[in-house]
């Protein structure tokens, strides 16, 4: 076997990347044992809706040879169940435009018909663009929320839907024997869309808030793009719908894929929104709406006695489950998954809806065919299903907007309709605990010792689950635990599918028909509940 410096050297004469290739040749000039070894540990995982990680070169990171063999890969197997095109777009990140263009070229040297949008756009532009241009797979170049260093590589089929088994292991198998890069076709016959696909989105978007619900109604909203690509595409949206006094961060409006003003571009992440938290207090904003970079995701503030405050994924998830199942008639299931909050499912049978749910991910969230709205407690929310099968943070957002503007026609706020859920169904208190890691072995070793130990961690432990055991999930087998409250409630500890994490979901419930009671006795039992969690988990 070669050695690790051989290995670079090989890498070297194939990249295509000046940038690429300089950074190596500088590693092998410094003789930076530890990088080339990392480098070259072995392949980026084609994994969850594709490939995700760092910008460099090597086998383990996001380069031209690495996208080139997942562009082929994913081309061979379209072509082996009978599909002829494919649909791309990208962001803001960098190198998102020239993946997504050397996808393209990829994609024709094969063969396909290959359509690239019109330029950097949301994510759920392109999940929309697969179903609206007859597309047989999509691929977005993205990394989310991750890290500015990163990039990735999420795909789709033409069911609109991310990837999931088996076809992420028959793609997978196809890019491991694919040649060396200048060895894999190209051509320069593929199409660049024009705007078209873009104002048929736009009109869908802004279909999604009924005129009767939002009649009268004036609200002053604060809006954050996170330095992404949603900021121009929310604006549109905002002046169309012309109830609302749209304020931006001007400091995170326009795509920066440094991300200078947050240490992570995530609105969940300590300290993201506290621009927008500072504008909506000096404009005196009726709600916050925040999008990750690719804008994918929706964050959503309110006012909160003197000030403001962020609410919970699960917060959103809720309200917009209720407000699907009560704006207008409608059939089908409420989904969510094994982490979020379990209220949904408690609004879905108080509404006479089915209830589902599912693994952690959109991947499965939006499986059921008779799903009408799907969230995930990670600011993911899939409210238009036959447009959009996937989480789409723009159009979430107008359905907030239509919820807050109904409200206020009935001199009601956000925070009021909770208060009305609470009182209704009970308090289903949600927290989260998520430990980043640099070694996976000290997630997984922490993951192991609550298995073993899973009453050190929890006082009133009832019951665990083995979420590998499908007979007691009755879902596909996941690495993870379910951990059952003698009070009401559960924990969900789990790796993190895109980042070196370990989370951990907490979840009490009260329900004793005393408002103030059930939120201070969930409030209590979750510090206690969560003190004994970190603890544990600090120890191992």
């Amino acid at each position: 076997m070669n050695t690790v410096r051989e290995q670079a050297q090989a890498w070297l004469a194939e990249d295509p990347d000046p940038q690429t290739r300089a950074e190596l040749q500088a590693w092998l000039d410094a003789d930076d044992q530890a990088r080339l070894s990392v480098a070259f540990a072995g392949p980026l995982t084609f994994g969850t809706a594709g490939l995700r990680g760092p910008l460099g070169p090597g086998p383990a990171a996001m380069n031209h040879i690495v996208v080139a063999k997942a562009a082929a890969g994913l081309c061979q197997y379209v072509k082996d169940i009978g599909g002829s095109k494919i649909v791309i777009g990208y962001d803001a990140r960098r190198n998102s435009e020239a993946f997504a263009e050397l996808t393209a070229a990829i994609a024709a040297g094969a063969g396909l018909q290959a359509e690239v949008l019109p330029r950097r756009l949301p994510t759920p532009v392109l999940a929309y663009a697969i179903k609206a241009r007859g597309a047989d797979a999509g691929v977005v170049v993205t990394a989310s929320h991750n890290p500015p260093e990163d990039n990735g590589y999420k795909v789709y089929l033409g069911d609109g839907m991310q990837i999931v088994s088996p076809a992420d292991a028959e793609i997978s198998a196809r890019i491991a024997v694919q040649p060396a890069f200048d060895q894999i076709p190209q051509s320069a016959q593929w199409t660049r869309l024009d705007d078209a696909v873009v104002d048929a989105y736009l009109d869908r978007v802004v279909g999604l808030a009924d005129p009767a619900n939002t009649a009268g109604s004036h609200l002053t909203v604060v809006y954050s793009a996170m330095h992404g690509v949603g900021g121009g595409l929310f604006e549109t949206v905002c002046e169309r719908l012309g109830f609302v006094a749209l304020h931006p961060v001007a400091e995170q409006f326009e795509p920066d894929p440094g991300f200078p003003t947050v240490a992570f571009p995530n609105p969940e992440e300590p300290g993201a929104m506290d621009l927008a938290l500072a504008t909506a207090e000096r404009v005196g904003a009726d709600l916050i709406i925040a999008n990750d970079p690719d804008a994918d995701r929706c964050a959503v503030g309110i006012p909160d006695g003197s000030g403001f405050r962020m609410l919970r994924g699960d917060e959103v998830g809720v309200l917009l489950g209720w407000w699907t199942a009560n704006r207008a008639p409608v059939s089908g299931s409420l989904v969510t998954t094994i982490v979020s909050s379990s209220m949904l499912s408690a609004v879905a049978h108080a509404a006479g809806l089915g209830f589902q749910q599912t693994l952690t991910g959109f991947k499965w969230i939006t499986r059921p065919d008779d799903i009408v709205f799907g969230y995930e407690e990670a600011l993911g929310y899939c409210v238009d299903p036959e447009a959009v099968r996937d989480k789409d943070g723009i159009s979430a957002s107008v359905r907030m907007l239509e919820l807050a503007a109904h409200l206020a026609g009935q001199g009601k706020t956000i925070a009021d309709q909770l208060d009305a859920l609470a009182a209704e169904h009970g308090v289903y208190l949600t927290d989260q605990i998520s430990i980043r890691v640099q070694d996976l072995s000290d997630r997984d070793r922490a993951l192991a010792a609550l298995a073993a130990r899973p009453g050190d961690a929890i006082a009133d432990l009832a019951g665990v689950e083995d979420l590998t055991d499908t007979a007691v999930t009755r879902l596909p087998p996941t690495e993870g635990l379910r951990l059952l409250l003698g009070g009401g409630g559960r924990v969900v500890a789990r790796p993190s599918g895109t980042e070196a994490k370990l989370k951990v979901y907490l979840e009490v419930v009260e329900h004793t028909g005393d408002l103030a009671r059930d939120r201070a006795n969930a409030r209590s039992r979750m510090d206690v509940l969560r003190g004994g969690l970190e603890r544990f988990l600090a120890d191992t």
